[in-house]
């Protein structure tokens, strides 16, 4: 973070001011969240997280060996039909449920880096970046130095990561599309393209390529998610040739085999099945056809070693 207490506390302030009329997110619902109206994201003003904890399953620069200090918050800005993290992002009645203070947020971060965590992982951040400055200045009031990761589906809004500058160390961003049809029948996500292509550069110029430490442990810089989807839906060769062509050659790419067909999936045959191992090595290809050299790529793996499961008690990850 290169940023003071003061600046943050500020900034904290102008954010939460703006859920008056929320424009946090893409979608700009308008709502006043600090009266009790709910728009897209059922959220209101205080944080609703579903789960923290030290998880292992991260990218080897984000979990390392101590795990990353993971907060899974819940609800979402987006409706994929095949998310993984459904139980918590599209259950907003139950979630209500895990509603917490700032002040407990605050904790939270605090508890992790004494767990020995490399970094404060923010899951599905977007819609709760108010709420996240805020605890970030008072945990940084108590002591908190771990760098923080906005781990994110990319559907963010530039005004909103302007004011991140300076706070968030490391972006996780996804490129879930390259085709704006596709965005809009699998996650509800309209303009998506323009909207995560402009956050990844906003992201990007903020925080630069990758630097690890000298445990091969990220202290900043940027990492672009990209999910493989059957039948090309996720326009992989397209997204790949824009990251080296517009972001930089040198961009840090985490490619994943990983799709389950889960939740919603039965109602989409053409995705309600595993990747083929033939759609894999395509993306590979593009992978190679772009130069982009620098990251991890998942193997062809049991996809269902991915899968949380957040009704049980403890970690979602671990038995």
């Amino acid at each position: 973070m290169q940023i003071d207490l003061t600046a943050l506390q500020q900034r904290a302030e102008r954010l939460y001011a703006r859920l008056s009329a929320c424009d946090i997110c893409p979608r700009k619902c308008g709502v006043n969240r600090t009266n009790g109206e709910l728009g897209y994201c059922h959220s209101g003003t205080q944080p609703i997280v579903a789960s923290y904890c030290a998880h292992r399953g991260e990218e080897p620069a984000i979990s390392g060996t101590n795990g990353s200090g993971t907060i899974f918050f819940a609800n979402c800005n987006l409706r994929c039909v095949f998310c993984q993290n459904y139980q918590i992002s599209q259950n907003w009645q139950y979630q209500q449920n895990n509603v917490i203070s700032i002040e407990k947020l605050a904790h939270s971060m605090l508890d992790l880096q004494k767990q020995g965590c490399h970094n404060i992982n923010f899951v599905s951040p977007t819609h709760f970046v108010p709420q996240i400055v805020q605890a970030t200045a008072q945990a940084v009031a108590q002591g908190l130095t771990l760098p923080l990761v906005y781990n994110t589906s990319g559907y963010d809004s530039l005004e909103i990561l302007h004011e991140l500058d300076g706070i968030i160390d490391i972006y996780l961003p996804d490129i879930k599309y390259s085709d704006d049809s596709m965005a809009f029948k699998y996650s509800d996500a309209a303009a998506y393209v323009a909207i995560a292509r402009s956050a990844i550069k906003e992201m990007h110029r903020q925080a630069g390529e990758l630097i690890l430490d000298g445990h091969g442990i990220a202290r900043s810089g940027v990492i672009v998610r990209h999910l493989i989807l059957p039948h090309g839906i996720a326009g992989s060769r397209q997204s790949l040739r824009w990251l080296a062509r517009e972001v930089s050659p040198d961009i840090t790419v985490s490619l994943m085999s990983q799709y389950h067909p889960t939740h919603l999936t039965l109602n989409h045959p053409e995705i309600n099945r595993h990747i083929s191992r033939h759609e894999y090595d395509n993306v590979l290809s593009v992978l190679d056809e772009c130069g982009l050299e620098n990251g991890w790529v998942q193997d062809m793996i049991a996809p269902e070693n991915y899968l949380p499961d957040f009704d049980k008690e403890g970690h979602p990850f671990e038995n």
